[in-house]
């Protein structure tokens, strides 16, 4: 058998771009090599690119693959084309860092090269990096939340645009959820950029109560919640023609608004994108042609703070705003009344560093106890961001208060078991024991 060719050159608009270890399996189920996912943006560039296309791009790498952690890059590789362009980046925490801007194809793929399977881009042009241009719609289901009523606030979400003279371009997110995007004009600064998405996200939340949640705070979430905080400065989305880290490699795919009440996000990969874009090219193409003004979005903001709704919390990252109120989770609030705690029947069903991985263990978990699974309320799925030692995972716990106590299922090794701070854990543990045993 021959050995592995060590790396590719791709002539890409008369520059030559080099794949390292081309063969590298990236999608071990769906079989795709780092050269398929280089090939699958090459198909579709002028779609990636206007997404990314002038803007600075933070470099999420999966340089092992999308089944392994990912780790997000800011600063740009010193070894890098001469022909690529940095701007520097100003962050709340008051550090700098000189990120890569992406102009043409032969930039898209270099990048993917060093293992970005999506895109990154902040929502601001390398002219202007204080004012963004594009005020981003995160529509964010809770689990258990079906794709339809996901589908159904993003058309409250278009109503409210259109009333308020502004045009969204939807997309499905690749995962869970859909994005809709909104061309700007670079009025605004990133807090005044918020501040209209905050008021955006809670006339959505009054129109559709049932469906829609503005609320920070998990334990206060339903439906679908729609992440004002994606318009915080030094944050980022995918962009349109990402492909995501899910096992079968999913796209963030534009739309057309006419699509979206039928829409599947399943049939959006990098297999079916390809033929799609070829055929009907990009439904965001015009998406620049109409910037539009938030003055009317801000009004709403200005009216809701005259009611009393002041500033919604930010990421816990952020330095405490003027106006901001405590950033607890209202339950654990100094001035919340204290109820008895009752301990609640929680198992645990995945552990993983891999989002996807671990809901797909839930799935496994809902088929093999299905009659449980029927029990269980919305809120009885708790999906939690763990924060270990260098990174966060993701533990899946069950809430079985719902299900006769008789029929409840035992805790189980949960499916699958990777956390990563058990080691760390034990280690300490046993450091713990010695110590004492000394004294």
């Amino acid at each position: 058998m021959a050995k592995e060719a060590a790396t590719t050159v791709l002539p890409v608009e008369g520059r030559d771009v080099q794949i390292t270890h081309p063969d590298k399996l990236y999608f071990s189920q769906a079989r795709i090599s780092k050269l398929d996912l280089v090939r699958y943006y090459l198909s579709v560039a002028p779609g990636a690119l206007a997404g990314i296309r002038d803007r600075p791009i933070v470099l999420k790498r999966f340089v092992n693959g999308a089944e392994a952690e990912a780790f997000y890059q800011k600063r740009a590789p010193t070894q890098r084309p001469s022909w690529l362009r940095t701007v520097t980046l100003s962050f709340p925490s008051g550090r700098t860092a000189e990120e890569i801007v992406v102009d043409d194809t032969p930039g898209l793929a270099w990048i993917v090269n060093l293992g970005c399977i999506e895109l990154h881009p902040h929502p601001v042009r390398s002219s202007d990096l204080e004012h963004p241009d594009e005020l981003r719609i995160d529509l964010d289901p809770v689990p258990g939340v079906s794709w339809a009523d996901v589908r159904r606030v993003a058309l409250e979400v278009q109503a409210l645009l259109e009333e308020v003279g502004l045009r969204g371009w939807p997309k499905t997110s690749g995962s869970r959820g859909m994005h809709v995007n909104v061309r700007i004009e670079p009025r605004w600064t990133f807090a005044g950029v918020r501040r209209a998405a905050i008021a955006l996200s809670r006339a959505v939340e009054r129109r559709a109560p049932a469906l829609a949640s503005s609320k920070w705070w998990k334990e206060e979430r339903h439906g679908v919640f729609l992440d004002y905080n994606q318009n915080a400065k030094d944050r980022t989305t995918c962009s349109a023609y990402s492909v995501r880290p899910l096992p079968d490699a999913r796209v963030s795919t534009p739309l057309h608004w006419h699509e979206v009440p039928d829409c599947d996000p399943a049939d959006f990969t990098l297999f079916t994108v390809p033929e799609r874009f070829a055929k009907i090219g990009n439904p965001h193409a015009g998406m620049d042609d109409e910037p539009g003004s938030l003055e009317k979005l801000l009004d709403l903001a200005a009216k809701d703070e005259a009611a009393g709704l002041g500033d919604a919390p930010w990421p816990p990252h952020f330095r405490k705003m003027e106006g901001e109120a405590p950033r607890v989770a209202p339950s654990r609030a100094k001035s919340a009344v204290k109820k008895p705690r009752i301990k609640m029947p929680l198992i645990v069903v995945a552990n993983s560093p891999d989002k996807s991985a671990a809901l797909a263990g839930l799935d496994r978990w809902k088929s093999k106890h299905a009659g449980i699974a029927g029990m269980l309320a919305t809120d009885d799925v708790l999906v939690d961001s763990m924060r270990g030692r260098s990174s966060t995972w993701t533990r899946i716990r069950v809430n079985l208060r719902h299900v006769p106590e008789e029929l409840r299922p035992p805790q189980e090794t949960p499916d699958p078991d990777d956390d990563p701070t058990r080691e760390w854990r034990e280690r300490s543990r046993k450091r713990t024991t010695k110590d004492e045993n000394n004294t």
